[in-house]
C-alpha cells in the first residue's frame, strides 16, 4: 500500500527564475565618446595647420559666420571648386602632385587679390562686381560693366580701349599680386553685341583686343613681368555673358587668366 501511495502522489518540480543581471552602467560610453571627438578635432586643427592661407582663412570664415559665410561663397568674388577643377586636370595633363600644388598656389593668390581689392577705397561698390574663379585653365580674374545705362561705362572710357582711373587702381592691385607668381598670363576682351559706330573699319573685333591690349599694358608698366603674358583674345561679342540680353553692357569686360602650369605646354614661348 505504501508504495502505491508513493507512485500516486504526484511530483513537483520547483524551478528557480533567475533574475536579470543588472545592466553596467554607461559613464565609460560617454567618455569614449568625449576621447574620439577630441581625437577628431586634434587631427582637423593638424590638417589646417598644413594648409594654404586661403584655406584657413575659409574655414575661420565659416566658423566665425556660417550663415553669411554660405551666402558669400555662392555670390561673391571667389568663385570655383578646385575639386572640381582638379578633376578636369586630371583628363588633361599633368602630375597630380604638381595640380595640388598649382591649385593651392592659385587659390592662395585669388584670395590675396581679393583682400588687396577690398582695402582700395575709391572704387567703393565696383568690387562686388569683380569675379575671381578657378577654371580649368587656372585662375580668371573678370571685370564686367555693372552700369545699367548703355551710354555710360566704368572700367573704360565708352566706345575706347582708354582705362578709366578705378580700372588702373584694381589692375596695379591684380599685377602686383601676379608678377610673384611663375604662372603665364591671358588677356581677354569682351563687348556686348551694340555696332561700333565712329572709326570706319574699326568694329569690336578691334576694341576688344584693344581693350585687353590697354590692360597688359597697364599691368606690365605696373608688376607685371613683360614675359608673363603670352596670349591677347579679342572675343567681341561671341562669348556673351548674358546671351539672352545682347545689349546689357555687362557683356562689356575685359577677362585676366593665370594659366595652370600643368596646361602650359601649348603655348611656345620661351622666358
Amino acid at each position: 500500500m505504501e508504495e502505491e501511495e508513493k507512485q500516486a502522489q504526484p511530483v513537483i518540480v520547483v524551478r528557480k527564475k533567475a533574475g536579470h543581471r543588472r545592466h553596467h552602467g554607461g559613464a565609460w560610453k560617454v567618455a569614449y565618446a568625449d576621447f574620439v571627438t577630441a581625437l577628431m578635432a586634434f587631427f582637423l586643427v593638424m590638417w589646417i595647420v598644413v594648409q594654404s592661407d586661403a584655406v584657413r582663412q575659409a574655414v575661420q570664415g565659416y566658423f566665425q559666420d556660417p550663415v553669411n559665410f554660405m551666402k558669400k561663397a555662392g555670390s561673391g568674388m571667389l568663385k570655383g571648386s578646385s575639386s572640381a577643377l582638379k578633376k578636369e586636370l586630371r583628363h588633361q595633363a599633368g602630375d597630380p602632385s604638381n595640380i595640388e600644388k598649382n591649385i593651392a598656389a592659385l587659390s592662395e593668390a585669388a584670395q590675396k587679390i581679393r583682400n588687396t581689392i577690398d582695402k582700395i577705397p575709391e572704387i567703393g561698390k565696383l568690387k562686388d562686381f569683380i569675379d575671381i574663379e578657378l577654371i580649368p585653365e587656372g585662375l580668371r580674374i573678370e571685370l564686367a560693366e555693372v552700369s545699367t545705362n548703355p551710354d555710360s561705362a566704368n572700367f573704360f572710357s565708352l566706345g575706347s580701349a582708354t582705362l578709366k582711373p578705378t580700372s588702373k587702381l584694381i589692375l596695379t592691385a591684380i599685377s602686383k599680386e601676379l608678377r610673384l607668381l611663375p604662372n603665364h598670363v591671358v588677356v581677354e576682351g569682351h563687348t556686348d553685341r551694340k555696332p561700333f559706330s565712329g572709326i570706319t573699319n574699326y568694329t569690336n573685333w578691334e576694341l576688344s583686343a584693344d581693350r585687353a591690349n590697354s590692360a597688359r599694358r597697364h599691368m606690365e608698366l605696373t608688376g607685371l613681368r613683360t614675359t608673363q603674358v603670352v596670349e591677347i583674345r579679342g572675343y567681341a561679342d561671341n562669348h556673351l555673358k548674358y546671351p539672352d540680353s545682347p545689349f546689357d553692357p555687362r557683356n562689356r569686360r575685359i577677362a585676366i587668366i593665370v594659366l595652370h602650369e600643368e596646361l602650359e605646354q601649348r603655348y611656345s614661348l620661351a622666358e
